[in-house]
């Protein structure tokens, strides 16, 4: 994602709660910013309390956080604090100055440790270094490659975390029980729909010609019955990929608290070819920060390309809303040709756009013999 833009604060800022309203009303003020870190997100973890905290500089306020807390099993008066891909505040500045009260007041409030993402870029990859990292055999990761420009708030961020005792909780491949470090970006801001078609690589480009000309329609979904539709299909899906998916009541939830929080926040796409529902995928879209969510394709009928027409759609939508970048998620930084992940790099590559490595996720232990112990469960649990 971007990184956000949050008013500077002058001196130390203080760490309190904040309304919903006072938090929307700070995230509607950005350029981007996560929909992880939206008040309605949290309406959404409904296994997890959430709260929403602001840093003043005075009566200004200079940045906010949602927090997700999550009980220890066992000691329920403990919390872990997470912040997902957050909190927005200025991470080009003196961290301390906004993490030191964040820390103090979390742990005063009853957290044993605080997990949070960073909104910041450390390393990029252009769609060709990828393209010519997976042809060849003697580069087995992303980060084999030599990263393009310069990222001196990253590289600092993640020095200035180690220094003050955060820990790296990013696995070495990319996926973990948070959320991905490496991700597939498209560039949108100063573009036009041309120039991202001659981006893309010609199988996209002849897939995307190809559904226009079998008659794939791609429509946004509207209520109950579009929705359930979606989630057969993206159950069809998960047990053809082999992964667990999310029950119907999840996805409810979901649009429910978005589009309460913002009308345009959520969008659900179909393509169907005669008829038959093909594809389908789910639009998150906060600021300029357009974010592919979801997806789910039909076995049958795969030749008619739907998957691609709702991609399509989907970038041409954010791109008229103004977005700067269209945000495809996670990819391994695996470039191993053998590798079942690289499949995942390879379609989202034909994107155009680059790959894209955050600082990723870092705990700091508040109570260290609670973490500890959290820690340790979580290991053999599998996380």
């Amino acid at each position: 994602m971007s990184s956000s833009e949050p008013v500077r604060a002058v001196g130390n800022p203080v760490v309190r709660p904040i309304s919903a309203a006072e938090h929307g009303a700070f995230v509607r003020a950005q350029r981007s910013v996560s929909f992880l870190q939206t008040p309605a997100w949290g309406r959404v973890k409904t296994e997890w309390r959430s709260e929403s905290l602001g840093w003043f500089a005075g009566r200004r306020l200079v940045g906010a956080g949602l927090v997700l807390h999550r009980p220890v099993p066992r000691l329920d008066r403990f919390t872990l604090a997470y912040l997902p891909e957050g909190p927005v505040i200025d991470w080009g500045g003196e961290i301390g100055a906004w993490l030191d009260p964040l820390a103090a007041y979390l742990k005063a409030h009853g957290a044993f440790a605080i997990r949070l993402g960073p909104p910041v870029v450390t390393d990029t990859w252009s769609a060709a270094q990828v393209k010519e990292g997976v042809a060849d055999p003697g580069i087995g990761r992303l980060t084999d490659l030599p990263g393009q420009g310069s990222h001196p708030v990253g590289a600092r961020v993640s020095s200035r975390l180690k220094d003050a005792g955060w820990l790296p909780q990013s696995p070495q491949d990319g996926f973990g029980v948070g959320h991905p470090q490496f991700k597939y970006e498209v560039p949108l801001a100063g573009r036009t729909e041309d120039e991202l078609l001659r981006g893309m690589n010609q199988q996209w480009r002849r897939n995307i010609r190809k559904a226009a000309k079998e008659g794939v329609e791609v429509t946004v979904g509207a209520g109950a019955q579009d929705l359930k539709a979606f989630h057969d299909l993206y159950v069809h899906t998960a047990e053809r990929d082999s992964f667990t998916p999310r029950p119907l009541r999840y996805f409810e939830t979901m649009f429910a608290a978005l589009s309460a929080e913002d009308p345009e926040r959520i969008t659900l796409y179909l393509a169907h070819h005669q008829g038959d529902l093909v594809a389908a995928t789910v639009l998150v879209r906060v600021g300029a920060h357009a974010v592919y969510a979801y997806g789910a394709s039909a076995t049958e009928k795969r030749e008619v390309r739907g998957s691609n027409a709702c991609q399509w759609a989907m970038i041409r939508d954010a791109l008229a809303a103004g977005c700067d970048v269209y945000d495809l998620r996670g990819i391994t930084p695996t470039l191993d040709a053998d590798n079942p992940h690289v499949g995942l790099i390879r379609f989202k590559v034909g994107t155009g756009g680059r790959a894209v490595r955050y600082v990723g996720e870092w705990d700091l232990p508040l109570r260290p013999m609670v973490y500890r112990a959290f820690d340790l469960y979580m290991r053999r649990r599998g996380r």
